[in-house]
């Protein structure tokens, strides 16, 4: 490995990111333009994710499932809105086993039509619902302009879908649905997200309402990192999802369906990390702590040894742990350097000094406390001061993600304002909600309406645009985004 660093953020972010994502080993490219092979460090992050997502699902009562990848064209063309949404993004297989398909097959870009077909088989009567599925899964989009888990032709993801009884019992699922993504945003991520509404224009295509939680990232633009659709009857008269109701009329079920992919990676990457590498945030860090032994020779094998003590007991207190005795060829320096750039938020380092003296020397990936350097820990209470060490780093990180966040939003009330604002930031304007004018908006500035805000406050005024009455009661926020 090289021991050069990766561009400055300030320089070109969009180089940053792009270097890191390889030199942090998260990623290659795959042989097919637009994909993207997921390296052991980077699935790993992906794993953590996905077990606390799982679990959060499972308790709230829904099952996993797993339907087929490949999905019949005349499905999608069920629902109009659907299809033509998704249509500049499928993939379409045409031949297979040497001969070519009477019917057209669409590679699973989301899967309400296939899930849609199933669920109208399987549900009769109102005692089975809410019926509520879940499926982890890879799915493919054609990308024009692919980035690395950002947009990328295949990625990974969940999607949830399920059927109720009515409009209110299925809001209560949206709603949930986004309420869980933001708590794994903030509380394991580290990412303060922002929860709100999307307009008609930005929509999921066939949803009635669509909800989306909102990151910033440290170039000042937003990252849609989870979404919640309501989809109302329209799934469900396109597939004939209906059930039996207690009066014995058939009636209509309301669908939704959400996801959250490996976008979420990428929103870690680039609101935590610097010009040195990644920050990750320590219950997604696939190793917590690094103990890196010093010394050669016979000093090498006595450190190494205490080394691997040392981890054992940290292992056994819960901490994900990894001790590099494994790469004597390469200095201390080079390999405090290494493990900077992989973004681990502890790191030991063990010399023959510090094992006379029963202890080692502790580095955070970023202090905590302005001015804090190194320090000591005795080996004999690592393991007892080392969780509560790695909590504190979390907390500090969404801390630090949410002063960055506020001190880089504003409420505008000119266009003059808007303008300057979103070229670095978030902005807070009133919106009259016609697409016309989303879309002149996007012309001039390339900023996008990301959401209402659920939390924001009920107030009105003229739309930062056009100047015609808002049309939702609050401010809609604004910013350039991913």
């Amino acid at each position: 490995m090289s021991r050069e660093g990766v561009t400055p953020q300030s320089e070109d972010f969009s180089a940053w990111y792009n270097e890191l994502v390889v030199r942090a080993q998260l990623v290659d490219r795959g042989p097919v333009r637009g994909t993207m092979v997921i390296r052991p460090y980077g699935y790993r992050i992906w794993e953590l994710i996905q077990a606390d997502l799982d679990g959060r699902i499972k308790e709230a009562g829904h099952e996993n499932a797993c339907f087929p990848m490949f999905i019949p064209e005349s499905y999608l063309k069920r629902e109009a809105e659907h299809v033509e949404g998704f249509a500049p993004e499928l993939a379409v297989v045409t031949v297979a086993g040497g001969k070519e398909l009477e019917e057209p097959l669409i590679v699973r870009p989301t899967s309400e039509t296939v899930i849609g077909e199933y669920m109208a088989k399987w549900i009769e009567s109102h005692r089975d619902l809410p019926l509520l599925l879940n499926q982890w899964a890879n799915v493919v989009r054609w990308e024009m302009r692919p980035r690395m888990f950002l947009r990328t032709t295949e990625f990974l993801w969940q999607e949830g879908h399920t059927a109720h009884v009515d409009e209110d019992d299925a809001m209560r699922e949206t709603m949930w649905a986004l309420d869980a993504y933001a708590g794994v945003a903030r509380e394991l991520a580290a990412i303060p997200v922002v929860e709100g509404e999307k307009t008609p224009g930005e929509r999921f295509a066939g949803a009635v309402r669509t909800y989306t939680i909102e990151g910033m990232m440290r170039d000042g633009r937003a990252l849609q990192s989870g979404t919640s659709h309501y989809l109302g009857t329209n799934f469900a008269k396109a597939f004939e999802i209906q059930y039996q109701d207690e009066e014995g009329r058939l009636t209509l079920a309301h669908t939704t369906s959400w996801g959250m992919s490996t976008r979420m990676i990428g929103g870690v990457i680039m609101t935590h990390g610097d010009d040195k590498g990644l920050v990750l945030p320590p219950r997604l860090a696939p190793y917590q702590v690094v103990i890196v032994p010093i010394g050669r020779d016979e000093l090498a094998e006595r450190t190494g040894a205490a080394a691997r003590e040392l981890g054992a007991e940290l292992k056994r207190a819960g901490i994900r742990v990894h001790v590099d005795d494994k790469r004597p060829q390469l200095r201390p320096g080079f390999k405090f350097n290494d493990w900077e750039m992989r973004g681990v938020p502890i790191r030991l380092e063990l010399g023959p000094r510090d094992l006379e003296a029963g202890v080692a020397t502790l580095a955070r990936r970023l202090p905590t406390v302005e001015g804090q350097g190194k320090e000591t820990i005795r080996l004999d209470q690592a393991a007892a001061r080392l969780p509560g060490i790695l909590e504190e780093f979390q907390e500090f990180l969404l801390r630090r993600a949410e002063a960055f966040r506020d001190e880089h939003t504003r409420t505008v009330d000119s266009w003059e304002a808007f303008a300057e604002q979103v070229s670095g930031g978030w902005a807070l304007a009133f919106h009259c909600g016609r697409t016309e004018c989303e879309d002149e908006i996007k012309a001039d500035t390339a900023a996008t309406p990301r959401c209402v805000p659920l939390e924001a406050p009920e107030e009105s005024g003229g739309c930062i645009r056009c100047d015609r009455p808002s049309a939702y009661g609050k401010r809609v926020l604004f910013g350039r985004a991913y």
